[in-house]
C-alpha cells in the first residue's frame, strides 16, 4: 500500500512520550497510562501539537512508527506498518511478517504459508482482523496466511504478552491485523500500483495490481482497496525418502506366502548385517530396523489467483465519537499439478532381497539400524499424475463503536468472519512391480534396477506400467464465526488513590461453527462401476509427454533425468467419464459448534517509584466454553458379520477458566524502558481433533479418530525485557521469556480394531488385518520453553553524519525447551515447528530519490512431523536473501525492483540425522518490477 497509519506527529522534536502514547492509544487502543505527574505536565501541550501525517515509501519512518508502537503498547509486542509490509519483496502476508522479532514462517514449495511466533506451533497463535478472530479454510484453528494479500493490510502487531481485555491470549501470541480506515489519512488519497514478477524455475511472468482510494467529507469518510495477483511457481523435488519400520515386512502372516515373506525379511537382516530379530511380531524390536519406504522424483507446478478487497465507512462527528463499518473480502484459487516417478519399496507383495549397505552407528543411542542401500523382491514402481484444485473464499464484516463521554469510554463490536474451501484432488496411478534397489544419495534417494537381473529402468521403460486407478477426492470445509463485544472504561484519578488511572471491564460472546464434507471415488473403467481398465490398460495407451514439456521451465534440477507420463489435463478429460461425479459420504461428515462467553475486569495504574514513572496493567478474564461435536463413528455390524458401519454420534462438553495477566512498564530514563509481564493463557484444541470422525491409512494399517473430550492447552508464562530507544529512531532491545505448557495435544494409541478387511486398488481382497486406533489426547505433565529475543535497529548516522540514510534492522531469537519423549520409541523430540535459533537482518539505504534494502532471513532446523509417531523428521535450516530497490521518478510516482530468494536456496530435510535426507527441493528465484502512483 505504501502509506503508514497516520498516527504520529510530524517532527521528532515535537513528539513527547505522552503525546506519542496518546496518539498510539487512539490508533490501537492498547496504551497503558503513564504516571499522573507526567500526564498533568504534558496533556495541554499534546492536545495542541498533534498533527496527523502519513508516510509514503519511507522504510526508516515505518520502522520508527513500529518502534513507537512497541514502546507505548501495553506489554510485549512488535509491529509492522504499511510501508514496511508493502515495500519488502513478499508474496503474501506470512512473508511480510517474517521480519518481526520472534516470528518465523513455514514454507511450502517456496511460498510462506503459516506463521510461528516464538517457535511454537502455528495452532498456538491467535489471529484477528480489526478486533475479530479470523475464520480459516483449514480444518484447524490455524490461519492460512497465504490467502491474504499483504497490499490490503495497514498494520500488524504481534502481541506477545496478553491483557485481560484480549479475546484470546494465544500461547505463542496474538497476530492483530488492521486494515485501513479513511480517517487514518489527513487528506483524500488515491494509490495505485502494478507489478510483474518472473519466476526462474517456471519462466512465467505474473502480474499483480492494487489500489487504495480514501476520502473524507465532514464527519463522513470512505475507503476502498483492492488487490489482485497471479503466481505461477515450479518446484522440483527429490523427496519422500521416509523411514519405514521392518515391521511392514516382518509381521506378515495369514498365508504360507505371506509368512515366508515375513521370515525372509528377518533372515536377510541377520544374513547381511548380523542383527538378529528375536521376535518378528515384536513391533518395538522391528521398529528399530528401518528401510527406505519410498524414493521419488517429482515436479510441482502451482498456479495461483488471489484477490482481496477492503472497504471502510466511517462516521466521526467529533474526536469523542466514531462509528466504523469494516468489510474484507477475498478469494484464493490454486491449481497444483504434481508429476511423480516413485518407487514404493514397502509394497504389499514385496520383501527384502539383499542389503548392500547399512548404518548401525549414527542412531545407535536409539537402537536404530538404517538399511541405507537395499534390494527388494517386488517394488511397486509408480507414475503418479496428481492434480489439486482448491478454491477458498473468505469474508469479514464488522461494525465498531468508539465513544467517550467525560470519564467514560465505550467500545463495541459486532461482526462475522467466514471462510469456505472446496478442494478437488485427483491422482492417476500407473504401476509396475519388479525387483529394484533403493538407496540414499547425498541429498535424497534413488531407485536403480536390482542386481538380480529381473529389474528394469523405472524412468524409461514405460511399456512396463499398467493402469491401477484414477482416484478423486472432494473435500468441503465451512468455517463461520459470529462475535459481539462491549468494553467500558472509566477514568478514575481519585484523590485518595491517585495511582489508579482507569478501570476497564467488558463482555464478549462468540459462536463458532466448522463443518466438513468429504467424498472419494475410484475410477477403474470408462463408466461408473466398471473396473475393466485396472491392471489391463497399459500406460502406453495414454497420451504421454515428457514432464519437462508438460511443466514449463526446462530440465529437472535435482538430477539429470527425465520421464514421460500423462498430463493432468489429459487425465481429467479421459478418466472423468460422462456423468462422473463425487458424492459426499455421510460417514465422513463432521461438525463442531463452539460457544464462548467471556468477561473481564482490568485496571491501569500509573505511579512513580522514586523518579521512575511506572505503568501497571493487571486484570483477569473469565471464560465459559461449551462445545458440541457431531459426526460418525465406526462400529461392528449389528448382525455380527465381518465389517463395520458408520453410526451417528454427538457429544457435548464444557470448561471454565480464569486467566489472570499482569504487564508492567518502568521508564528508567527518557530512552530506557524496563518491561515485565506474567499471565496464564490457553489455546483451544483444533476443531478437527475435537470432531467425531474416523480417517483411515490403509498402508499404515491405522485409524485416526477425533476426541470430543479434549481440553485446551494451557501455559503459565512470564517475560522480562530492557529496551533502549535512540534519539534518531533506533532501538536496542533484549527480552527473556519462559513458558510452561501443560495439556499439550498428542496422538496416542488408544485401541485396536481386529480383522479389518483391506482391498487392493482393483477391488480384490488383500487380507484381514488388525488396525491400530490413534486419537489426540491431552498429554500428562508439562514442558517448558525459554528464549531470548534481541533487537537492533541502528540508523548509521548515529555513528557518523556521513552515513545518513544507511542503517540496519535486525533481530535474533534463541530458544530452548525441555520436551522429550513425543516419539513412541523415546527419541528426544522438540515441539513441532520449534527452531533453536532464528534471525534476520536488513541493511538499508534511502534518500529523497532512492532506497535499497538487502535482507537475510534464517530459521534453524526444526521438527516438521513425527513420522508414524516414531521418527522425528526435520526441516533443515533455511536462509534466503531478498532485495528491494526503489526510485522516486517524481513526487508521486515510484519505481521498484524486488527479488525473493536471490541466493537460490534449496529446501531440505532429514529423518533424525542429516545423514538420512528426506527432501531436496528447488523453487527458484522470483524477481519483480513494479510502479506505484500516490495521488
Amino acid at each position: 500500500m505504501g502509506v503508514s497509519k497516520g498516527c504520529l506527529s510530524s517532527g521528532r522534536a515535537a513528539r513527547s512520550p505522552l503525546a506519542i502514547c496518546i496518539q498510539v492509544a487512539l490508533a490501537t487502543g492498547l496504551c497503558a497510562g503513564m504516571s499522573s505527574a507526567l500526564a498533568q505536565d504534558e496533556a495541554t501541550e499534546t492536545e495542541e501539537n498533534i498533527e496527523v501525517i502519513s508516510v509514503t515509501g519511507s522504510y526508516s519512518r515505518s520502522l520508527e512508527q513500529a518502534n513507537d508502537l512497541k514502546r507505548y503498547n501495553t506489554g510485549f509486542s512488535d509491529s509492522v506498518v504499511a510501508t514496511d509490509i508493502a515495500d519488502f519483496p513478499e508474496q503474501n502476508l506470512a512473508e511480510a511478517l517474517q521480519r518481526i522479532p520472534g516470528v518465523t514462517i513455514e514454507r511450502d514449495k517456496g511460498l510462506g504459508t503459516r506463521v510461528n511466533v516464538r517457535g511454537l506451533p502455528t495452532e498456538f497463535t491467535h489471529v484477528s482482523i480489526n478486533g475479530l478472530a479470523t475464520a480459516s479454510g483449514s480444518g484447524g484453528r490455524d490461519v492460512e496466511f497465504d490467502i491474504f494479500a499483504s497490499e490490503i493490510i495497514q498494520q500488524v502487531t504481534i502481541q506477545k504478552s496478553p491483557t485481560a481485555a484480549d479475546e484470546e491470549g494465544g500461547i505463542a501470541g496474538s497476530v492483530m491485523i488492521s486494515t485501513a480506515r479513511p480517517f487514518d489519512y489527513s487528506e483524500s488519497r488515491f494509490i495505485a500500483s502494478a507489478e510483474a514478477a518472473h519466476n526462474s524455475m517456471s519462466g512465467e511472468v505474473d502480474p499483480r495490481v492494487s489500489f487504495l482510494a480514501s476520502t473524507t467529507s465532514g464527519p463522513w469518510g470512505g475507503l476502498a482497496s483492492l488487490s489482485f495477483a497471479t503466481r505461477t511457481n515450479r518446484t522440483d523435488s527429490n523427496s519422500g525418502v521416509d523411514f519405514r519400520p521392518l515391521e511392514r515386512f516382518a509381521a506378515r502372516t495369514g498365508s504360507a506366502e505371506r509368512d515366508a515373506q515375513g521370515q525372509q525379511a528377518v533372515d536377510v537382516v541377520e544374513r547381511d548385517t548380523g542383527r538378529v530379530i528375536d521376535d518378528r511380531f515384536d513391533s518395538d524390536e522391528t521398529s528399530r530396523v528401518v528401510f527406505l519406504n519410498k524414493a521419488g522424483d517429482r515436479i510441482y507446478l502451482n498456479d495461483q489467483e488471489k484477490w482481496g478487497a477492503t472497504a471502510a465507512l466511517q462516521y466521526r462527528p467529533s474526536d469523542s465519537f466514531s462509528l466504523t463499518l469494516d468489510a474484507m473480502l477475498g478469494g484464493y484459487n490454486t491449481t497444483e499439478d504434481e508429476y511423480d516417478a516413485a518407487a514404493y519399496s514397502a509394497s504389499s507383495i514385496s520383501t527384502l532381497e539383499q542389503i548392500h549397505d547399512y548404518d548401525d552407528t549414527t542412531l545407535a543411542d536409539y537402537g536404530i539400524m538404517v538399511l541405507t542401500d537395499a534390494s527388494y523382491t517386488a517394488t511397486q514402481h509408480e507414475f503418479l499424475s496428481k492434480e489439486t484444485v482448491s478454491d477458498t473464499d473468505f469474508s469479514q464484516l464488522s461494525l465498531s463503536l468508539d465513544w467517550r463521554q467525560g470519564p467514560w469510554s465505550v467500545s463495541g463490536l459486532v461482526g462475522y468472519s467466514g471462510a469456505s474451501k472446496l478442494e478437488d484432488f485427483a491422482n492417476l496411478k500407473h504401476v509396475a512391480f519388479a525387483p529394484s534397489r533403493t538407496r540414499y544419495t547425498e541429498r535424497g534417494g534413488e531407485t536403480i534396477p536390482s542386481q538380480s537381473g529381473a529389474g528394469f529402468d523405472m524412468y524409461q521403460d514405460v511399456e512396463q506400467y499398467v493402469f491401477e486407478s484414477y482416484q478423486v477426492n472432494l473435500e468441503e470445509v465451512d468455517d463461520d464465526k459470529y462475535a459481539a463485544q462491549l468494553d467500558i472504561t472509566r477514568d478514575m484519578r481519585l484523590g485518595w488513590l491517585p495511582a489508579l488511572m482507569d478501570i476497564r471491564f467488558g463482555v464478549r460472546y462468540t459462536d463458532k461453527s466448522k463443518q466438513r464434507n468429504f467424498g472419494d471415488t475410484l475410477v477403474g473403467g470408462p463408466a461408473a462401476g466398471d473396473a475393466s481398465w485396472s491392471n489391463t490398460r497399459l500406460l502406453t495407451e495414454s497420451e504421454l509427454e515428457y514432464v519437462t514439456d508438460i511443466v514449463p521451465g526446462g530440465g529437472y534440477r535435482p538430477n539429470d533425468i527425465n520421464w514421460m507420463q500423462p498430463s493432468n489435463a489429459y487425465a481429467r478429460s479421459t478418466f472423468r467419464y460422462p456423468g462422473f461425479a463425487v458424492d459426499f459420504e455421510p460417514g465422513e461428515f463432521y461438525r463442531v459448534d463452539e460457544e464462548v462467553l467471556a468477561g473481564y475486569l482490568m485496571a491501569n495504574f500509573g505511579f512513580d517509584v522514586g523518579r521512575v514513572p511506572v505503568a501497571l496493567n493487571t486484570g483477569v478474564r473469565a471464560v465459559d466454553t461449551s462445545v458440541n461435536s457431531f459426526g460418525f463413528h465406526q462400529v461392528q455390524n449389528p448382525d455380527g458379520s465381518t465389517g463395520y458401519t458408520e453410526s451417528p454420534v454427538s457429544s457435548d462438553g464444557s470448561y471454565r477458566d480464569f486467566l489472570p495477566s499482569l504487564n508492567l512498564t518502568a521508564q528508567l530514563t527518557d530512552q530506557v524502558v524496563l518491561r515485565g509481564a506474567a499471565s496464564r493463557t490457553l489455546m483451544r484444541p483444533a476443531l478437527t481433533d475435537i470432531a467425531y470422525r474416523r480417517s483411515v491409512s490403509w498402508n499404515e494399517f491405522r485409524f485416526s479418530d477425533g476426541n470430543p473430550d479434549l481440553e485446551p492447552t494451557y501455559a503459565d508464562q512470564w517475560d522480562l525485557g530492557l529496551e533502549w530507544y535512540l534519539d534518531n529512531g533506533g532501538l536496542f532491545a533484549a527480552t527473556y521469556f519462559e513458558k510452561r505448557i501443560e495439556g499439550v495435544v498428542r496422538q496416542e494409541l488408544t485401541g485396536i480394531v481386529e480383522d479389518v478387511e483391506k482391498l487392493n486398488a482393483n477391488g480384490t481382497l488383500d487380507g484381514y488385518y488388525d488396525f491400530d486406533v490413534y486419537q489426540p489426547i491431552n498429554a500428562d505433565g508439562s514442558y517448558s520453553i525459554s528464549g531470548l529475543e534481541l533487537i537492533a535497529h541502528l540508523p548509521f548516522d548515529a555513528i557518523h553524519p556521513a552515513l545518513e540514510g544507511f542503517g540496519i534492522n535486525s533481530n535474533y531469537t534463541m530458544l530452548d525447551n525441555s520436551l522429550t519423549g513425543a516419539s513412541t520409541l523415546n527419541i528426544p523430540t522438540p515441539p513441532e515447528g520449534l527452531a533453536d535459533k532464528v534471525y534476520n537482518a536488513t541493511l538499508y539505504f534511502e534518500n529523497d530519490r532512492f532506497d535499497a534494502r538487502v535482507s537475510y532471513n534464517y530459521k534453524d532446523d526444526y521438527v516438521e512431523v513425527i513420522e508414524r509417531n516414531m521418527y522425528p523428521v526435520y526441516r533443515e535450516g533455511y536462509g534466503q536473501v531478498d532485495i528491494a530497490l526503489g526510485y522516486q521518478l517524481s513526487e508521486r510516482v515510484r519505481l521498484t525492483l524486488k527479488g525473493i530468494n536471490m541466493s537460490d536456496e534449496a529446501t531440505r530435510g532429514y529423518t533424525i540425522d542429516p545423514r538420512f535426507p528426506v527432501m531436496n527441493e528447488f523453487s527458484g528465484r522470483r524477481i519483480s518490477l513494479g510502479i506505484r502512483a500516490d495521488i
